[in-house]
């Protein structure tokens, strides 16, 4: 029998930094990573020389970036890994990092994600097996026939789509972090470039470049070296799942996602009314409205109301995606799901300037990979 988080030691998040996301630049991919780590450092109060384990995510950079990356802060011989999972990079990352720490091989242990875009194939190219409608259905054709399909279904049209690119752009114009750094309104959102269907250009994901850095400790590591408890987040469910068959086989990341994210709230004793802040995977506007009915925010076909209501805007009910969500912060593949955990240890311990969601306590973060992988993690103030 497996064991949840919450059977092994508290982990808690202790130390966080970013890198902002950004367009491609000449900046090099150890600058932005470093950045990050320094930052993360610093925010915990600890030195280099006591972190005991580092796992670097990445997408998009070639081989083994770590190494060259992390001897500027000094050799002292810590293990190093490079995880790869698509757009749940980060996330898997991070779930190694406290797996670790939960099960006593480390009191303290970084997570970095660092990316800059590159042409990078999917593996699945090379599997042997033919796909007859593999250039036909690209991601952005997908997702606007779900687009479509949910309009339908809930009796909503593409402009109410749009608002929740609406609320993300709005909600990244007050995230220093964040690629995209403008007011929206409507009427820009829906009149934008089209890419496909109902779906513009502001309604898609920018992937640019950037870094995160989260830092986890154990209880025992957090009163030994003197960290400040009273700013540690504890993590209390963290859960990574795969996609099997479903009976509708077109939403299939809504089903993977509703299962991951059961299984993480049952982890951490919590119904979803309990949750203060989501950050999910919002690639494209319609995922967002799919991904908070799959997670039970509200009743099937009802996102677009209450989103029209603000329940899911800073302040609301449930704040959704405060940094904007990959829509507005962008999502630079590697570092993109521990920038959630950034964000949610950011708003827990109320520091969160300008975009601060009023009393937060629980969050939750949600990121899937390229359909077959889906990662949920919970953390508590």
């Amino acid at each position: 029998m497996t064991a949840p988080l919450t059977d092994l030691r508290p982990v808690y998040v202790v130390g966080i930094g970013m890198h902002r996301y950004q367009y491609m630049s000449e900046t090099p991919y150890v600058t932005l990573g470093l950045t990050a780590v320094r930052e993360a450092l610093a925010d915990a109060g600890l030195e280099w020389p006591q972190v005991q384990s580092a796992y670097v995510a990445k997408a998009m950079l070639p081989m083994a970036p770590g190494r060259p990356m992390l001897r500027h802060l000094g050799a002292h011989g810590l293990p190093i890994a490079h995880v790869e999972n698509a757009s749940a990079s980060g996330s898997t990352a991070f779930r190694m990092a406290c797996v670790e720490v939960a099960a006593g091989l480390a009191d303290v242990s970084l997570a970095v994600g660092v990316d800059k875009p590159a042409k990078v194939g999917r593996a699945e190219a090379l599997a042997g097996i033919p796909s007859l409608a593999g250039d036909a259905i690209v991601p952005f054709t997908h997702f606007a026939l779900l687009a479509d399909e949910y309009a339908r279904r809930a009796g909503v049209d593409g402009v109410d789509i749009a608002r929740v690119a609406l609320k993300n752009h709005n909600n990244a114009a007050k995230n220093p972090y964040a690629q995209r750094r403008k007011e929206r309104t409507l009427e820009e959102i829906v009149g934008g470039r089209p890419i496909s269907g109902s779906l513009t250009a502001l309604q898609c994901t920018p992937v640019g470049e950037g870094a995160a850095a989260v830092i986890v400790a154990s209880e025992a590591a957090i009163k030994a070296l003197g960290l400040d408890a009273g700013r540690a987040i504890r993590v209390t469910a963290s859960v990574g799942r795969s996609q099997s068959l479903y009976p509708n086989a077109a939403s299939f990341d809504a089903n993977l996602t509703r299962e991951t994210t059961a299984i993480a709230l049952a982890q951490a004793g919590l119904t979803p009314d309990q949750l203060d802040l989501v950050e999910l995977h919002d690639a494209f506007s319609v995922e967002e409205l799919e991904y908070v009915e799959a997670m039970g925010l509200c009743a099937e076909s009802r996102a677009v109301h209450e989103l029209k209501e603000g329940a899911f805007d800073i302040g609301g009910r449930c704040a959704v995606n405060a940094s904007g969500g990959l829509i507005g912060m962008g999502h630079p593949i590697g570092p993109t799901g521990l920038g959630q955990i950034a964000e949610i240890t950011r708003q827990l311990r109320h520091e969160a300037q300008g975009r601060q969601h009023p009393n937060a306590r629980k969050g939750l973060a949600h990121m899937v990979g390229l359909g077959a992988v889906c990662y949920v993690h919970i953390l508590e103030r």
